[in-house]
C-alpha cells in the first residue's frame, strides 16, 4: 500500500513519486492551500495539497486521526522554510491523489501529556499513537534486540521457564490460579523463575537467559507493576566477580546499541554499609555532588543530649547532610523539609545556616549553635568542607532510621535544587546484611531471597553469627534506581536447609514447599549465580520516564486495575462452578 514511511522522507528524493500511509496528525486549510501533517510509526511529513489538484477535494474532508493513503512527488521546500526541529523539515510532499482508508470520531483524549493516566490507559491504542509513546516504544524493543544480539553472542542460551508454577514465598504474594480438573488445587503465577534457573544450573545448561513475565501482588508505586518483566540470567561455575562482569558487559552494550552512550569500565563497587553511611541508601544517585557524614567523634562530648547521646551509642550515629547554598533556605522551607523527613521516622532536624565561616560559631545561624563549642564546630566543619553560604541539616537517633532518612532528604534537597549532574552513574552496592529482623513476627527474614549464598563458610558458623552474616549478593544501581540483583546462589543442601531454619521454615514446610530443589541439591550441584534486570525500570530510565508505565504498552493503575479492558472483572457462577471456587462477599465495613 505504501512505498516509503512518513519518517523517511528526505531531499534525496525530491521529483520522486511516492507513496505514504498514516494517520492525520494536524490539518490547516489556508484557503488556497491545505497542509496537513502525515505521521506513521517513522515521523511526521508535511503535505501540500494544492487548489488545482484533483485531491483538494477529498483534503478537505479530512480531520485529525482520520486514516488515510496519500501519492503525491516530494519537493524541497524553500531554504526559509525549513523546519530543522523535524527530520523531514526541508522537503514537503505535493499531494496527487488522498485516499480516505478510515475516518476517525472525534477523540475522547486530547493526544497531549496534559491527558490524565486514568483517560490514556482507557484509550490507550491512542495514546500509543503520540510520538513520544511512540519513542519510548521503539526504546523498549531496541533494549529487547540489544540483550538477545549481546547474550547470544556471549555463550548464554535462552530456555522459558512455567508460568503455571507452585507456590513460593519470595516477598510477596501470589497470583494464584485454580485448578479445574484437580479441584481445591491452584498454581501460582511466577514472581520470578530463579528456582527453576537454578534447576537449569543443575541439569547442566551452564548460562541461561531469559526475557521473563513475572506477577506480584503487591501495593503499587511509579515503579512497580503487577505484572513486569525482568531478564533473567544464571551462570554455573562463577563467583561474584564472574557474573558481575558478564552483566556489565551487557549493560554496556545496551547502552552503547540503543543510546549511543559509552559508560565507564569497570561499574565502581561499594558495600552495603559504606552506601547506608554515605547516602543513606542502598542504591544511591552518584549524581549529586552531596552525601552524609558521620560527626559522632566531634559531638560526642557535649551537653547537648540530641547530639551525646546517640554519638555515644555504637547502634545509632549523628549524620550531617551539607547542602550547597542552602543558607538561602526560608525557616518555612526548613520546616517542610523537617516534615518530610518525618515520614521516614525522623522525630526532628537541626540545622545550622553557615553565614560566615571564617568567623567561627559567631557566624552561625541556628537554635543548636548554642550548644556548640569550638572544638565541636570545627571538627563538625572539617568533615563536612561546609562553606559560607551552605546549610548543614543534622540528624540523629538510631542507625539505619537515621541514614535512611538523611538519605531521602539528600535526594530531595538535591531535586530541589536541581544539582544533578548530567549523564550516567551506575554502581555495584554489595555485601548486604544476609538477613533482616522483623519486630512483628519476631524472626529473621531474607535481605534478598532465601537461596542467596551467605560468605559464613559453614552452617554452623551462619547459625552462631546470624544477625552480622554477610550475604553474597549484588545490585546493580544506575542514577538512583536499582535496575538489577542478583547474588550467588546456595549449592550445598545443609546450607540450603540452614536459612531455612533461620527464616523460620520448618523441614517440614521446606519438604512441602522446596522439596524438589532440596532433592536436586543432593546430586552433584555446581556453584552457580546469577542475576535479574528490571526492564520496565531500565527502559523507563533510557527514556526518561519517571513511571514505567509509559513504557509498556498496557500497563495497569496504581490500584492493579486495566481502564482498557476493565480487569479484573466479575466471573460467571458457571465458570466459578467448574473450578470448583465459591466467592465470598465482601463485608459492609471493608466495601467503603
Amino acid at each position: 500500500m505504501r512505498s516509503h514511511l512518513c519518517g523517511e522522507i528526505n531531499e534525496e528524493l525530491e521529483g520522486q513519486a511516492v507513496t505514504l500511509c498514516g494517520w492525520v496528525d494536524r490539518r490547516r486549510d489556508l484557503g488556497g492551500l491545505i497542509f496537513i501533517g502525515l505521521r506513521d510509526n517513522a515521523g511526521i511529513v508535511q503535505v501540500v495539497v494544492e487548489p488545482e489538484s484533483d485531491a483538494f477535494a477529498d483534503a478537505e474532508r479530512l480531520r485529525n486521526e482520520y486514516c488515510v493513503r496519500i501519492k503525491g512527488t516530494v519537493r524541497l521546500r524553500p531554504e526559509s522554510q525549513w523546519n530543522e526541529s523535524m527530520a523531514t523539515g526541508k522537503i514537503e510532499l505535493v499531494a496527487e491523489e488522498v485516499e480516505l482508508l478510515n475516518a476517525s470520531e472525534p477523540l475522547p483524549l486530547m493526544m497531549t501529556d496534559d491527558d490524565g493516566e486514568e483517560i490514556r490507559l482507557r484509550y490507550r491504542y491512542l495514546d500509543l499513537r503520540r510520538p513520544r509513546m511512540q519513542h519510548n516504544m521503539r526504546i523498549r524493543s531496541k533494549l529487547n534486540q540489544a540483550i538477545h544480539k549481546h547474550l547470544d553472542g556471549h555463550g548464554f542460551s535462552e530456555f522459558e521457564t512455567p508460568i503455571l508454577t507452585k507456590a513460593t514465598p519470595e516477598g510477596a504474594r501470589d497470583y494464584l490460579v485454580p485448578s479445574r480438573v484437580q479441584a481445591g488445587q491452584f498454581y501460582a503465577l511466577p514472581q520470578s523463575p530463579q528456582l527453576f534457573k537454578q534447576l537449569l544450573m543443575m541439569a547442566g545448561m551452564d548460562r541461561y537467559y531469559q526475557i521473563a513475565r513475572c506477577f506480584r501482588d503487591e501495593d503499587l508505586r511509579a515503579d512497580r507493576q503487577p505484572e513486569f518483566t525482568q531478564l533473567d540470567m544464571e551462570m554455573s561455575f562463577v563467583d561474584e566477580s564472574g557474573v558481575q562482569t558478564a552483566a556489565e558487559d551487557l549493560v554496556r552494550a545496551v547502552f552503547k546499541d540503543v543510546l549511543e552512550v559509552e559508560l565507564p569500565q569497570p561499574f565502581p563497587r561499594m558495600t552495603w554499609r559504606d552506601a547506608m553511611e554515605k547516602f543513606g541508601s542502598d542504591k544511591p544517585d552518584l549524581r549529586y555532588p552531596m552525601s552524609l557524614h558521620s560527626v559522632d567523634e566531634h559531638v560526642r562530648h557535649l551537653d547537648f543530649k540530641v547530639f551525646s547521646g546517640p554519638a555515644n551509642n555504637d547502634e545509632q550515629r549523628v549524620a550531617v547532610l551539607r547542602v550547597p547554598g542552602g543558607a538561602q533556605f526560608s525557616r518555612k522551607q526548613i520546616d517542610e523539609y523537617t516534615a518530610f523527613v518525618a515520614r521516614y521516622g525522623a522525630r526532628g532536624l537541626a540545622w545550622i545556616k553557615v553565614n560566615d565561616l571564617d568567623a567561627g560559631i559567631a557566624g552561625l545561624q541556628s537554635p543548636v549553635a548554642k550548644f556548640l563549642d569550638d572544638t565541636a564546630w570545627n571538627g563538625i566543619a572539617e568533615v563536612t568542607g561546609v562553606q559560607t553560604g551552605d546549610l548543614l541539616f543534622f540528624g540523629a537517633g538510631d542507625w539505619l532510621m537515621t541514614s535512611t532518612f538523611m538519605g531521602h532528604l539528600l535526594v530531595r534537597c538535591g531535586e530541589n535544587l536541581e544539582l544533578a549532574k548530567e549523564g550516567w552513574e551506575p554502581l555495584w552496592v554489595t555485601d548486604f546484611p544476609m538477613f533482616e529482623w522483623d519486630e512483628d513476627s519476631s524472626r529473621f527474614m531474607a535481605m534478598h531471597h532465601p537461596f542467596t549464598a551467605p560468605q559464613s563458610d559453614s552452617a554452623e558458623e551462619l547459625k552462631t553469627n546470624a544477625a552480622n552474616a554477610l550475604s553474597r549478593g549484588y545490585d546493580i544501581v544506575l542514577n538512583g534506581a536499582e535496575i538489577g540483583g542478583g547474588s550467588i546462589r546456595i549449592h550445598k543442601p545443609e546450607m540450603q536447609q540452614a536459612v531455612f531454619e533461620l527464616l523460620g521454615i520448618g523441614e517440614q514446610e521446606a519438604e512441602a514447599k522446596f522439596g524438589f530443589l532440596l532433592d536436586a541439591l543432593k546430586y552433584g550441584c555446581p556453584p552457580h549465580g546469577g542475576i535479574a534486570f528490571g526492564l520496565d525500570r531500565v527502559a523507563a530510565l533510557m527514556a526518561g520516564e519517571p513511571s514505567i508505565r509509559d513504557v509498556i504498552a498496557f500497563p495497569k493503575t496504581t490500584t492493579a486495575q486495566c481502564p482498557l479492558t476493565d480487569a479484573p472483572s466479575p466471573i460467571a457462577d458457571s465458570q466459578l462452578t467448574e473450578l470448583h471456587i465459591g466467592v465470598v462477599a465482601k463485608p459492609e465495613s471493608e466495601s467503603t
